[in-house]
């Protein structure tokens, strides 16, 4: 199958498009590589909180902005495996950890080692977000069983200059270069409603569609203001764009999993369902991601029951 080679030309025209008719798009390749009843269930655990060097606009757990939020160190492995228990009876497939860290100190890099080989141990899929990694620290990765690795590009590069300043978008990519490279699979999104124009959202979908390999996992966030961070009175996004975001990463990305992710606690039932029609095809489960809000698991699951769906088998 020939790999379409994405650019503003050919991915406006999906903005542009009447929505009903870019939604029956999305459905026709979705069904094309995806079952329309399944949904991947996965868990997030902080398992460092704060304190982060990084100066990104959006988040809470950056060290220059006063959010109120706990600092934590990093959890002890006992806690760890307590929690990815819990996912796993939840009905999570996969169990993701992040740590707040520019890049993982040396000191607490071989624990979280430590970690990915214990939830393994437990029958889930592994998942890490730990800032940026050089070769050696993704190969380390590999060798101790890790399926993916989490590193957003966040949004498009012209935008991410107003967002981010302690760490630039080729240092993403190198990041992405070392993960993609060691055999582990690449879990990149972004984050939308960041005071982005449209012509940001296209261009991250196109950054993401035409990396080396697209993304296995792309989550999509919708943006939770936070009080203290820069971003504290940004507007919601209009939620029939946000949809169409979601319906565009399909198509670009057919065979990805697209993530529906930070942002779902102010969205309606309704909109959820619009975004899985869209192409959305995984979420995560458990009322806290890393320090936001989120739909409790019962409520997702009544959704789910209701939608008739269904999880995920494991793949990695």
């Amino acid at each position: 199958m020939t790999r379409t080679i994405w650019s503003s030309n050919t991915v406006k025209p999906l903005f542009e498009m009447p929505f009903i008719e870019l939604i029956a798009k999305a459905v026709t390749v979705h069904l094309e590589h995806h079952k329309a009843n399944e949904m991947e269930l996965c868990s997030l655990l902080s398992i460092k909180t704060g304190a982060c060097p990084e100066d990104c606009a959006y988040c809470p757990q950056s060290g220059h902005y006063n959010t109120e939020l706990d600092r934590e160190k990093l959890m002890p492995l006992e806690a760890v495996i307590a929690q990815a228990k819990n996912a796993k009876a939840d009905g999570a497939k996969r169990f993701c950890m992040g740590a707040a860290w520019r890049n993982p100190p040396k000191k607490d890099f071989p624990k979280v080692v430590e970690m990915i080989k214990a939830v393994k141990d437990i029958g889930l899929e592994t998942c890490v977000t730990l800032g940026m990694l050089d070769k050696e620290q993704t190969e380390a990765l590999h060798a101790a069983g890790l399926d993916y690795y989490n590193h957003n590009l966040d949004t498009s590069p012209e935008h991410y200059k107003k967002i981010i300043t302690t760490r630039t978008y080729d240092d993403r990519l190198e990041t992405l270069e070392h993960v993609r490279n060691s055999g582990i699979n690449v879990c990149c999104g972004g984050i939308i409603g960041m005071g982005e124009s449209r012509e940001d959202r296209m261009e991250l979908l196109i950054q993401l569609a035409n990396l080396p390999e697209p993304p296995k996992s792309v989550p999509i966030n919708r943006l939770i203001p936070i009080k203290g961070t820069p971003l504290e009175h940004s507007d919601n996004i209009d939620n029939l764009e946000f949809v169409r975001t979601i319906a565009a990463a399909r198509i670009m990305m057919p065979a990805s999993m697209i993530r529906l992710s930070a942002g779902r606690a102010t969205m309606s039932d309704e909109m959820q369902t619009l975004c899985f029609i869209a192409g959305a095809n995984s979420i995560w489960l458990g009322d806290k991601l890393l320090t936001a809000q989120n739909p409790d698991s019962d409520h997702d699951m009544n959704l789910l029951c209701k939608l008739g769906m269904n999880q995920t088998a494991a793949h990695a």
